[in-house]
């Protein structure tokens, strides 16, 4: 999600004239990305946090070399490569920003095995969706412009609006699931909402005509993208904390216990066993009140009384 397309109009901006300035801010805005993301990416090193989050780390390096790539070629004047690179570079750069929040998602759903795994179909899925739309549109609306464009254009404001929906997400759901605010993850989450917020209102705003020129639109694009990029600085130099405990635990358990009983149900023939026993049960309890007091059986008589009785009885003579 590198900010380079705002800059793609420097070619129409040096044939009207008067260029010098905006070209000359965008390209200062445009080449701090990749020293931010440079700080960001050592600090995430040296720390040890990029192997805790491997994908966004792939994401800072991947915006650093597309910048290394992109901008030569842009210097060159050489319009055919500079509209590939970019444009190849951009559809990367969308789809390492929706791994990146699947593995903010994971990362957040780490104590719950659960949650992870339903969080992980949803995401494929969406991804399919989301790739599916882009090309369907990109075919079939009529536009002066490229198919691939489009077709890039519609994945990254998909992707933009599932940031902006993660964002409310862990600002809404936090304190159920025990994360804290000062972790690293949300962090990330927040420059990424932050960002994708910002141009998504850009966006709206210059479609509605309330913006009169695309240069604020660009200008202001590209500084919303390096305070998300300072936000990301903030929160690795920050000393990340433990997660918290949830505030309603017993409901964040039973989200897991119900996920669980839905992926895994019992086989059907697991309730025979039961009935079983219940019937047994009943039998014996039943059988235990048939018996009652005056069905007792008569005592037996003492044994001196049976022989005194046979004794005194006459013996036949043969």
């Amino acid at each position: 999600m590198q900010r380079i397309q705002d800059v793609r109009g420097l070619d129409s901006d040096v044939q009207h004239g008067s260029y010098v300035n905006n070209e000359t801010i965008r390209l200062w805005l445009w080449c701090a990305h990749p020293i931010l993301q440079s700080v960001v990416g050592v600090v995430l090193w040296r720390r040890g946090l990029h192997k805790r989050l491997p994908v966004f780390f792939a994401y800072i390096l991947s915006q650093i070399g597309i910048f290394a790539v992109t901008f030569p070629v842009r210097q060159a004047g050489n319009y055919a490569w500079f509209f590939w690179v970019f444009w190849l570079g951009e559809a990367a750069s969308a789809i390492l920003g929706f791994k990146v929040i699947h593995e903010i998602f994971l990362d957040v759903f780490r104590p719950y095995q659960q949650l992870k795994d339903l969080g992980t179909v949803i995401f494929k899925w969406a991804f399919v969706v989301m790739l599916l739309v882009s090309v369907v549109l990109a075919f079939s609306i009529s536009s002066e412009s490229d198919p691939f464009v489009h077709a890039v254009l519609t994945l990254q404001r998909s992707v933009r609006l599932v940031q902006v929906g993660l964002v409310l997400f862990l600002l809404l759901f936090s304190r159920y699931l025990g994360v804290s605010r000062r972790q690293l993850s949300f962090g990330i989450a927040l420059g990424f909402g932050f960002f994708a917020g910002m141009e998504l209102l850009l966006l709206a705003f210059l479609l509605g005509g309330y913006l009169k020129t695309k240069e604020v639109f660009n200008l202001a694009n590209m500084v919303a993208y390096n305070l998300s990029i300072v936000i990301w600085i903030g929160y690795s130099l920050a000393r990340s904390e433990a997660r918290q405990g949830a505030a309603n635990p017993l409901q964040t358990q039973r989200w897991e216990r119900g996920l669980a009983d839905v992926q895994h149900p019992l086989p059907a023939d697991s309730l025979i066993p039961m009935f079983e026993s219940m019937v047994e049960r009943a039998i014996s309890r039943s059988s235990s009140l048939d018996e009652g007091p005056g069905d007792e059986r008569p005592a037996e008589a003492p044994k001196s009384l049976s022989a005194a009785a046979s004794g005194s009885r006459p013996k036949l003579r043969t």
